[in-house]
């Protein structure tokens, strides 16, 4: 197979990149004729999800508020049903780590004394081919201890003893990206179902052999019925492969402003295969900017750095999540610390723990069962942390918080954050989003940038922010009004004050970090042009539905 250039069809999928080396172990003719199954069977109720998605936008841009589903209320108030009891390997989930599956993450990720290690393919990944295809040989080598690793530094990487590694949860792609060298009647793959369909076609029977099994999170999910659709295509795939239902799990991150409003619906609908739920805080606040955006003064935020978790719209939807999860038996898993630990200053290193520590520590107080950190040095601290509050016990299940109302006029009561609009937040927010698009553009996609990791929601929060505070007119804490031209200036500053080297792709990254930000069409995501224009080989524009998509 890695004798062709151009593109060849194997089981009805066009292939169009460039082949990887070993790729031909990946995208055998069974392997694909399983992701032409998932896809044939769901590719439409997918496209009429994502026309759902922008109608719902749009009657939120035209004043309608999210509330909770009244054709759903016998779901909520029916108190007999339970999601699954937690499946091998995912009883104790206290320390989580986050990363892309490249292979020295893959290796640090295993080695780091973690319970779980969230293996991404999705925000902090670049869906370069390269790296879709190498990160499912890395998932695949390191099931079968087969992976080492040795840096240009000569430091070598080899994996822990197998009864000291996390298990492993891999997020696909949400349902909104599309995988364009892989095609079907002409039409791209979604991303998701190539992500997912890979990793459990090769690898659900060796995880089952080793005591554990096939298990993913789910991201970008808006409402109950995109969960009912991965747990359509969950059943299609474990009977194509003859493994017993309810095998999968699923963790779903909650990051999504309209999800919030269908937790205790999204669990039902995966309710055979659901693990808990996520909170995905980096996104949630870049959805809830994307959908309220025009809604004038009420729902514009302060400075990103001020939208902490104990802002009150947070802090409803973080309680109302534990609840949710423990009324139904499933774990409640808290958010990323971004913080990454600077070892070369000390005085940054011992704040960022500080502030690590009192985040983990507001996450085991309100009942959480586990939390992200995304780098290994902080590890221990989160383990610490929750294990001064567990105990000898795995978990916080028996913690149902019924003291918490569900109260869903809380969950967008934007109003009250407290905080100021900066000029430093302003450049903050130009330099991380070119910093960041620029990394994504050479295959990157988690990014160190002031002692916190950056990865695609918080890129999006960063353009998101810019776009409203113009529209808005905001005023900013030395009242200065936020307008297209002082931005411009101000983007201007940034950019030439960047540090450039030999191979950047800061001119592509500004180019459409201007096209996300300053355009008065806003696309739902900024990693759609970027793909269209410079991941895919035919290097063509993202079309109009494209970037309305999500």
């Amino acid at each position: 197979m890695n004798s062709f250039t151009d593109s060849f069809t194997i089981n009805g999928i066009t292939m169009t990149a460039q082949p990887i080396c070993r790729q031909d172990e990946v995208l055998t003719p069974d392997a694909l004729a399983f992701i032409a199954k998932l896809h044939r069977t769901t590719a439409a109720r997918r496209q009429e999800l994502l026309q759902a998605r922008r109608t719902r936008r749009a009657e939120i841009a035209a004043g309608q508020d999210p509330r909770f589903l009244r054709e759903t209320e016998h779901i909520r108030n029916d108190p007999s049903w339970r999601v699954a009891p937690p499946a091998p390997g995912l009883e104790d989930r206290r320390v989580e780590i986050t990363g892309p599956v490249d292979k020295k993450m893959t290796i640090n990720a295993l080695n780091s004394g973690a319970k779980v290690w969230l293996a991404d393919m999705e925000d902090s990944s670049t869906p370069t081919w390269r790296n879709v295809i190498k990160g499912q040989l890395n998932l695949t080598d390191a099931l079968e201890r087969r992976i080492d690793f040795t840096s240009p530094e000569g430091k070598e990487y080899k994996l822990r003893p197998a009864g000291d590694l996390p298990t492993i949860v891999v997020r696909p792609r949400g349902w909104h990206l599309p995988e364009k060298h892989m095609l079907i009647d002409g039409e791209p793959i979604a991303g998701g179902i190539v992500d997912f369909g890979l990793f459990f076609f090769h690898n659900a029977r060796r995880l089952l052999a080793q005591g554990k099994g096939p298990y993913f999170y789910l991201p970008k999910i808006e409402n109950h019925l995109e969960a009912r659709l991965w747990n359509d295509i969950f059943i299609l795939a474990q009977d194509l492969l003859g493994i017993p239902q309810g095998t999968i799990r699923a963790t779903v991150l909650i990051e999504t402003i309209t999800a919030a409003f269908e937790m205790e619906e999204i669990l039902y609908e995966l309710r055979d295969h659901a693990a808990g739920l996520n909170a995905g805080r980096w996104d949630y606040i870049f959805s809830l900017i994307k959908n309220f955006r025009t809604r004038g003064p009420r729902f514009v935020l302060p400075d990103r750095s001020q939208v902490t978790m104990t802002q009150p719209f947070m802090r409803a939807y973080t309680e109302q999540l534990v609840r949710a999860c423990h009324k139904r038996g499933a774990m409640a898993i808290g958010g990323m610390a971004a913080a990454v630990p600077n070892r070369k200053d000390e005085a940054a290193n011992t704040n960022a723990l500080e502030k690590v520590r009192a985040d983990k520590t507001r996450e085991a107080n309100d009942g959480f069962d586990g939390s992200w950190v995304a780098h290994p040095d902080l590890v221990p601290v989160c383990r610490e942390v929750f294990d001064s509050i567990l105990g000898s016990k795995p978990n916080q299940l028996d913690r149902t918080r019924e003291d918490v109302i569900p109260d869903d006029a809380a969950l967008i009561n934007v109003a009250a954050t407290t905080g100021t609009i900066t000029e430093q937040g302003i450049r903050n927010n130009i330099e991380v989003g070119i910093r960041y698009i620029e990394s994504w553009l050479r295959g990157n996609g988690a990014v160190a940038i002031h002692n916190l990791m950056e990865d695609a929601a918080t890129a999006e929060i960063s353009r998101s922010q810019l776009w409203q505070w113009m529209f808005a007119s905001a005023i900013t804490d030395r009242g200065e009004i936020v307008t297209h031209h002082w931005i411009e200036e101000l983007l201007d500053e940034e950019f030439a004050r960047l540090e450039r080297f030999d191979g950047d792709r800061f001119e592509d990254a500004r180019d459409i970090f201007e096209e996300v930000t300053m355009a008065q069409d806003f696309p739902s995501f900024l990693t759609l042009p970027a793909y269209a224009r410079y991941l895919t080989e035919a290097r063509e524009k993202a079309t109009v539905e494209e970037l309305a998509a999500a």
